[in-house]
């Protein structure tokens, strides 16, 4: 069988694009893809990823959201990020594919290296000067339901004092 996103002749096994709550769409597709699809922290083969141009033109909704999903993660190459400025997709479609963004590859890690997810408390490690604020955050305050910041692994937000700030995930451990 051929492999929709990178047309590699091998045997396919099938994928769920996510996130929880999206159309259950399960998608064919090769060992390397389904690897470098679901492991966040092995950054992707931009050789292997290649076929993607052809890919992203695909008429099955679940193969444009991968598609889109790992151009994204690949758009310091400069073939992706072209052809991540050329696909169109649906708004619903878009939504879906940008829903599902941190499950392809942006994984939050406090200080010690645990993983964050949204709504967790963490506590400062550092005194912090807040830019534009005023203020300081001092070293052990606790911040509740945090939000992770979706396109950026080192960046948090919560609220400290009233407000809503950027926080650097390497001065927060997990509560």
């Amino acid at each position: 069988m051929t492999c929709p996103l990178c047309a590699a002749e091998a045997p396919l096994s099938p994928h769920i694009p996510g996130p929880p709550g999206s159309p259950d769409a399960p998608v064919q597709i090769c060992a390397t893809c389904q690897a470098q699809i679901t492991d966040p922290l092995t950054p992707p083969d931009p050789a292997h990823w290649r076929g993607l141009a052809t890919a992203m033109w695909s008429e099955t909704p679940a193969v444009q959201v991968l598609a889109w999903r790992m151009l994204d993660r690949l758009k310091e190459e400069p073939w992706a990020r072209d052809a991540l400025d050329q696909l169109w997709l649906e708004d619903d479609i878009r939504a879906w594919a940008e829903a599902g963004r941190h499950i392809a590859g942006v994984v939050h890690r406090d200080s010690n290296g645990v993983q964050l997810a949204a709504g967790d408390t963490v506590v400062l490690i550092k005194d912090l000067p807040v830019k534009g604020a005023g203020f300081t955050a001092k070293r052990g305050t606790a911040v509740p339901k945090i939000s992770l910041v979706p396109d950026n692994a080192d960046h948090i937000e919560g609220r400290v004092d009233g407000q809503r700030i950027v926080i650097l995930t390497q001065y927060v451990k997990k509560r």
